[in-house]
């Protein structure tokens, strides 16, 4: 029998319903009672916030090809179109979701909890006086009433702003008629309002009822027939043609002021706004039925994320800890000497992301230091990273920061932190046009008794403190002469303008990586077919790039046993006879964000593995400047080795991927012991000095 194409559209799954499928297993946890009630809310937030993103990002980038005349599918098979029609519906089943996980589920066991959301209807007389001096006093003087008529055009609308539209009846001071009116929230009003305590509970009010209850004092002499509450998501990816700028930052700046009137994209409207004036607001907004979602509730979900801080209860969240550290860095006052005597591994955020910041300072206040170069992607505001780097330069250090002023959403933070370091005299540049710098690299240079070494801090995140605290991580300190080299010449690539450096043992895209993926992906396949020990274990955000996922099935069929632990996206379909038999594919999402990438490969018994920036995804093998690095510790393989397999034994927050693209949520089988990765990881390291590493 002939086996299947590899090529085959059948094979993969569409990446952008992928997306939605994982948005639904954060969901999920909002509805898990084994959670947390407030994490619960938080993870209903999540998925609003990452839905939001989803339609200004993917749907927008599909619609703009459809303008254009593109047809071309993917490797699924879809159409541009057919994909908008599929996301419509799996995006509408999930809003439905997310709205009934909210009214019946999450706002009832939070007021039996003593927090309480209040709509109108359940005002008493004190309350709805206190709202009412509210409205008087903090909402009225900055609202601004927009009557709609030939002289009063429908105002510029704000990507994902708060607003309403009103019907009125009657005529204006001037003798107009006025039918229909905009009535825009300003952002500077907090969308949760907390009320007076009552009797020890938790009172909120979302602005949109407050708003929708007392509007008519803003149209007096005017009859107000309905007042409904509206979003417009627009394209909020920026475009900067690479061909024509001369200045990365001033371009960005440029689009940024552009970015809040993108093209429109998708429409929210409460679910009791009539028909008619659903189509009036579609026809604004240049859209189609199919981009209109009815919501009963407020328009913006991620809203409620406030109540997370605002209700104050530390018992309805997730229990606090303390990130541990390796023994050999307790106590530790010279950190390069610890690592002169062995790599040192964190795994964040159960390890400190504390000597990462501490290495910094150290440098800057070292005088055997001589230079610093650094990566910078995402770090978050008043960021302790960017405070070192500025106290270095002020030192007379030599300060070299690559700063991506294209982090997604983060545009403006980054220019505004390049100006702190370039005033403090640190050299400051963009990367490259074209390619976004995602690897996350530090190198010291110091100058020691027996000549100058450099140190370095390779990581998968970001050198963001925050996120370190919520996102998993791996980050290796190395002096190890080799990778020090190469990471030294990939910073005279980014930074002059010398060719691809020949690298020792770091593999970089957009030159190595994808290349060093395939061969060794293959080598498995050819140590399969030759009797040896064959298995590949790789852990992802999200893995579509076509090739290397027919480059799996490949080596699936000749035997190599192949477990994925991939977070998000996935458009490998596992579990296909003749194909993809020996394939797993699992996602965890649990109270950390997954987002270490670690590629391991048994080599006939002599393992190899790498850590990295990149997901197996074409942008990262093509568009984007990445690094995945070796660990030659062999206790320090083993130990991330164990880690892995201990998300492969979840059997708490797992889901399998099934060869139809859906995804079943692993539970504890009988006669097995309970296992959730997260818990275990953070009993094995959180708060515990180790010996390893």
């Amino acid at each position: 029998m002939d086996q299947p194409s590899l090529s085959s559209p059948q094979n993969f799954i569409n990446r952008e319903l992928s997306s939605l499928e994982f948005n639904r297993r954060v969901l999920a946890q909002a509805l898990d009672q084994r959670v947390p009630l407030l994490e619960r809310l938080r993870f209903l937030c999540i998925s609003s916030s990452n839905l939001d993103e989803f339609f200004e990002i993917r749907v927008a980038g599909l619609k703009q090809l459809l303008e254009l005349g593109g047809t071309q599918a993917g490797s699924d098979g879809l159409a541009i179109a057919e994909q908008l029609e599929a996301i419509h519906e799996h995006a509408t089943r999930l809003v439905n979701d997310q709205y009934t996980c909210l009214n019946d589920v999450l706002l009832p066991s939070l007021a039996e909890a003593g927090i309480e959301v209040l709509d109108a209807a359940d005002w008493d007389e004190p309350t709805r006086q206190w709202v009412e001096h509210h409205f008087a006093a903090e909402v009225e003087p900055v609202l601004s009433p927009l009557g709609l008529d030939p002289a009063r055009p429908f105002p510029r609308i704000q990507n994902k702003s708060l607003n309403f539209i009103v019907r009125l009846s009657g005529k204006d001071a001037y003798g107009r008629d006025s039918d229909h009116a905009v009535v825009q929230a300003p952002r500077s009003l907090p969308r949760i309002v907390s009320l007076p305590d009552g009797g020890g509970r938790r009172r909120f009010v979302a602005l949109s009822a407050i708003v929708e209850t007392f509007v008519p004092r803003l149209f007096k002499g005017v009859q107000v027939l309905g007042c409904y509450q509206f979003r417009v998501t627009r394209n909020s990816d920026l475009f900067v043609d690479d061909e024509e700028v001369d200045d990365l930052r001033r371009a960005l700046e440029g689009e940024l002021a552009q970015r809040r009137y993108g093209a429109a994209v998708r429409l929210e409207v409460a679910a009791n706004c009539p028909l008619d004036m659903v189509e009036f607001l579609l026809e604004r907004f240049a859209l189609k039925p199919i981009d209109c979602y009815h919501v009963p509730g407020p328009v913006n979900l991620n809203r409620f994320s406030m109540v997370y801080d605002l209700a104050q209860r530390a018992d309805l969240k997730y229990p606090p800890f303390t990130p541990g550290l390796p023994a050999r860095l307790v106590g530790a006052t010279d950190l390069f000497a610890v690592i002169r005597q062995r790599d040192v591994l964190l795994h964040h955020p159960y390890r400190s992301f504390g000597p990462v910041m501490d290495l910094l300072r150290q440098a800057a206040d070292d005088p055997g230091v001589l230079a610093i170069k650094q990566t910078l992607y995402r770090t978050g505001e008043h960021s302790a990273i960017v405070d070192a780097l500025v106290a270095a330069a002020l030192a007379d250090k030599d300060v070299t920061v690559i700063i991506e002023l294209r982090a997604r959403f983060d545009e403006e933070a980054n220019i505004e932190l390049s100006n702190s370091l370039q005033e403090a005299g640190a050299h400051v540049m963009y990367g490259v046009v074209g390619y976004k710098t995602h690897a996350k690299m530090t190198l010291v240079v110091r100058r020691e008794p027996d000549g100058l070494r450099r140190y370095c801090h390779l990581g998968t995140g970001n050198y963001h403190p925050r996120t370190a605290r919520t996102y998993t991580d791996y980050g290796l300190f190395t002096c190890n002469e080799d990778i020090g080299n190469d990471v030294h010449e990939i910073f005279l690539q980014l930074t002059s303008l010398t060719r691809t450096p020949e690298l020792r043992c770091l593999l970089q895209s957009p030159f190595h990586l994808h290349e060093a993926v395939q061969q060794l992906i293959e080598r498995e396949r050819e140590h399969a077919l030759a009797g040896k020990p064959a298995r590949i274990i790789a852990k992802l955000n999200a893995l579509v790039d076509p090739q290397t996922i027919e480059t799996l099935y490949r080596a699936a069929r000749a035997g190599v046993r192949i477990d994925l632990i991939v977070r998000g996206i996935c458009s490998l379909r596992p579990g296909v006879p003749g194909l993809s038999d020996n394939i797993t594919v699992r996602s965890i999402v649990g109270r950390f964000l997954e987002h270490s990438r670690v590629y391991w490969f048994a080599n006939a018994g002599q393992s190899e593995l790498y850590l990295s920036s990149a997901d197996w995804m074409e942008r990262n093998f093509f568009r984007r400047v990445e690094l995945a690095f070796p660990v030659f510790d062999a206790q320090q393989r083993e130990r991330i080795l164990e880690d892995l397999e201990t998300y492969l034994n979840d059997n708490t927050n797992a889901w399998e991927l099934l060869a139809d693209g859906s995804y079943r949520r692993l539970h504890n089988t009988r006669g097995r012991k309970s296992c959730d990765a997260q818990e275990r990881l953070l009993e094995r390291y959180a708060g515990v000095p180790t010996v390893e590493a």
